[in-house]
């Protein structure tokens, strides 16, 4: 790979691996971005790919990541696959010396977000995980009034994500396997918004949750509920949901000085978010009207990454920022299968929930089984 490729005014190469749903936003975001180039696209499904290849005008299409790199050129990977074959796709990618980006979620277990920081440390590619709700203009002026002492201290929150997913969706081969996408809506879905929650509130320090499968035939949970401990004290409840008709991700929280709202369903902009003060604060809400509107989404986490990569930096939400995310998905399955409260850091080596987010219990598999 020619590593200095994108640091000679060239434009940064493109793969996109896997062709599906997803792979339309990833081409939409990245095809906004100047200086990129879309090269190939990459499908075990030759007409599956040739034809997205033909929709994004890519002038080349392959079997496999080793097949598109052959003639070399390529800087970036963009990995849109099913979740079970991130892990070993970003192996092979860093093992090429590519940088690469991962849907989420960026692997299935904790275990494998270690061996991929391994990876990457060994490696001249690097790994970005999309977690495209951290840059919105609103989540960025939030970090930085917090930064600033304007909200006074982090107190109470709250993070929803109830949508709705009909059995069908669930019907697919792949869709509520343990094995395939590691976990239901707490891995999949409300991933995101609480990701978010953590970005903006740091470090977690204990999680006790429920979890069940309350409607959907699946091997998964279909539900699940927490309630976070943050390490500055703050209290947080996490709901992540695929059987809720009145869809929303919702997330308030509660600072000493304004709550800040934010509720909007796959993405969002300045519009969705809403500010009131405190008795006595009004000066927060003339801080928060200030800037830019920038929505959340792919367009903006590119954005940051392609400048990260031509700047010869870090591309944003590396494996290290995501292990909190994932650590807390994990913590939510095994407090909610052993019903006990889990610290952070607890999920070692030692622990079933390392190598399986069910620690390898299947758990809401066996209750359908046993009230069958």
């Amino acid at each position: 790979m020619t590593e200095n490729h994108h640091n000679n005014g060239t434009a940064l190469r493109v793969a996109i691996i896997g062709t599906g749903g997803i792979a339309n936003v990833h081409a939409e975001a990245l095809r906004q971005q100047p200086g990129v180039e879309l090269a190939v696209a990459v499908d075990i499904d030759a007409a599956r790919a040739e034809a997205f290849a033909a929709t994004w005008g890519i002038t080349r299409t392959a079997a496999s990541l080793a097949e598109a790199v052959i003639g070399g050129g390529l800087d970036l990977v963009a990995i849109c696959t099913p979740p079970s074959s991130h892990f070993p796709l970003a192996l092979e990618a860093l093992s090429l010396g590519l940088h690469a980006v991962l849907e989420k979620p960026p692997a299935l277990s904790l275990h494998q977000m270690k061996e991929l920081e391994i990876a990457e440390a060994a490696s001249t590619g690097s790994l970005s995980c999309v977690f495209q709700h951290r840059f919105g203009s609103g989540a960025q002026r939030l970090a930085g009034l917090q930064q600033s002492g304007a909200l006074g201290k982090q107190l109470v929150g709250t993070c929803n994500t109830l949508w709705f997913r009909d059995q069908p969706y669930f019907d697919i081969p792949w869709r509520g396997l343990w094995d395939v996408e590691g976990g239901g809506p707490t891995m999949g879905h409300g991933i995101h918004q609480f990701d978010l929650l953590l970005h903006l509130w740091g470090p977690w320090s204990e999680v006790t949750a429920f979890a069940g499968k309350l409607a959907r035939r699946t091997d998964t949970e279909d539900a699940s509920a927490a309630v976070v401990r943050f390490e500055s004290g703050a209290i947080a409840t996490v709901i992540n949901s695929v059987i809720s008709p009145r869809e929303t991700s919702y997330l308030r929280l509660d600072y000493e000085n304004a709550t800040v709202e934010l509720e909007h369903l796959y993405g969002y902009s300045d519009s969705n978010w809403k500010v009131t003060a405190a008795p006595g604060q009004d000066a927060v809400v003339g801080l928060w009207a200030q800037g830019e509107d920038a929505p959340s989404g792919h367009p903006a986490q590119y954005a940051a990454i392609i400048s990260s990569l031509k700047g010869g930096g870090q591309a944003p939400v590396s494996i290290s920022d995501a292990y909190a995310t994932m650590e807390l998905a994990a913590a939510i399955y095994a407090s909610s299968v052993g019903g006990t409260t889990i610290a952070r850091g607890s999920i070692d080596e030692a622990s079933p929930f390392f190598t399986r987010m069910d620690g390898h219990l299947e758990p809401w598999k066996q209750e359908e089984a046993l009230n069958a």
